[in-house]
């Protein structure tokens, strides 16, 4: 049977039990997690990199808390699941602010910085010199200690042989994105598209920018790394749970990002995957869409209600984020996507907003 790990009473399929596993063990440990982390971020000597690895981890923590969710579908292994969750998360968030604040425009560098995330989830690579090809140095090794926290995680999973290749192949395409979104400006779009022209075939009901948003993911590596805490997890099963994540879970669980961040980004001069749409109706009804495509990709899942519940809280989570007051066309596309919100949504909704208050 697919997943098996998945298929067993213990995974939550009510929000209300979701939700108490959130607040019982998710958020405590994610925050023991990102403290220790933030212990040793600010001991960062190159300034620079210290500001971007502090801010990553302060303006950027929900990604961790988010992510660290599918822990809740087999906690007992949640001392593996937590941890690795949070470095590889961290990794990628720290990386973001680097190149979209860079002192640098070279594809070779952003290259190099994103090896350190496949060498994360490859428990026999080396940790490299990710620094070498920009001006800021030393961080007292703090990337490497990502890079190795990921590593010994990875090989605790029992089932992790089974979808290495898989989880290597999504966080290749995310390095992808990472390196051509961030060159010079006028480079971008041409790379994009070449890029996408090598993949369009296997995705010819994607618009390219849907395309793009969906290898920004990790939720596609989290789940994996889920179905490789049991036993018995098949090289089959890897490649069909990347089938039913990428594209639609992935591209929504992005898209829903830019979304928010629109007037962010057009002030960072940073490139915005929901502004390649000729009008917000239009915006609405992409996101409507893959959002549903979504929920018919996860009903091929043992424990489909877990997923569906993982659907509705990113809708939840982003659309109550209080940058989407602040920008009226955000607004309308928000009161268009929640429209006949279903109970579950809605109960998301007030736990996200509670959850910020509380963070504040």
């Amino acid at each position: 049977m697919l997943i098996t790990t998945l298929s067993g009473s213990q995974v939550p399929q009510s929000p209300l039990k979701l939700m108490y596993r959130v607040y019982k063990y998710i958020l405590p440990e994610v925050e023991s997690e990102l403290s220790k982390l933030r212990a040793m971020a600010e001991r960062i000597p190159d300034g620079e990199l210290r500001t971007q690895a502090l801010d990553s981890l302060s303006n950027k923590k929900f990604h961790c808390q988010g992510g660290a969710v599918y822990a809740c579908a087999n906690l007992e292994q949640r001392h593996i699941l937590i941890p690795l969750i949070v470095a590889l998360q961290t990794i990628s968030d720290y990386l973001d602010n680097l190149c979209d604040r860079s002192t640098s425009l070279d594809p070779d560098d952003f290259r190099l910085l994103h090896q350190s995330m496949l060498d994360a989830v490859d428990p026999e690579a080396e940790p490299k010199d990710y620094y070498a090809m920009r001006r800021e140095k030393d961080d007292g090794g703090y990337l490497r200690h990502l890079v190795l926290v990921c590593q010994r995680n990875v090989a605790k999973l029992p089932s992790y042989g089974s979808v290495q290749r898989v989880v290597s192949e999504l966080v290749g395409l995310y390095g992808d994105l990472q390196v051509y979104k961030h060159i010079r400006k006028e480079l971008r779009e041409t790379e994009l598209m070449a890029w996408w022209h090598e993949h369009e075939s296997r995705y010819p009901h994607l618009r390219w920018n849907e395309f793009a948003a969906a290898t920004g993911s990790t939720l596609g590596m989290f789940m994996l790394f889920l179905a490789a805490s049991g036993d018995g997890l098949s090289a089959a099963d890897a490649n069909s749970i990347k089938r039913i994540y990428f594209p639609h879970v992935c591209s929504l669980h992005i898209l829903l990002d830019y979304l928010i961040d629109q007037e962010e980004d057009k002030a960072g001069g940073d490139l915005n995957f929901c502004n390649y749409y000729e009008s917000s109706s239009l915006l609405v009804d992409r996101i409507g869409w893959i959002a549903s495509k979504a929920r018919e990709d996860v009903q091929q899942l043992p424990a489909p209600r877990f997923h569906r519940l993982i659907i509705e809280g990113l809708l939840a989570l982003y659309l109550s984020d209080p940058k989407v007051k602040s920008q009226s066309d955000v607004m309308r596309v928000t009161r268009k996507l929640m429209k006949n919100s279903p109970l579950t949504r809605l109960f998301f909704l007030i736990n996200s907003i509670w959850i910020r208050k509380q963070q504040a």
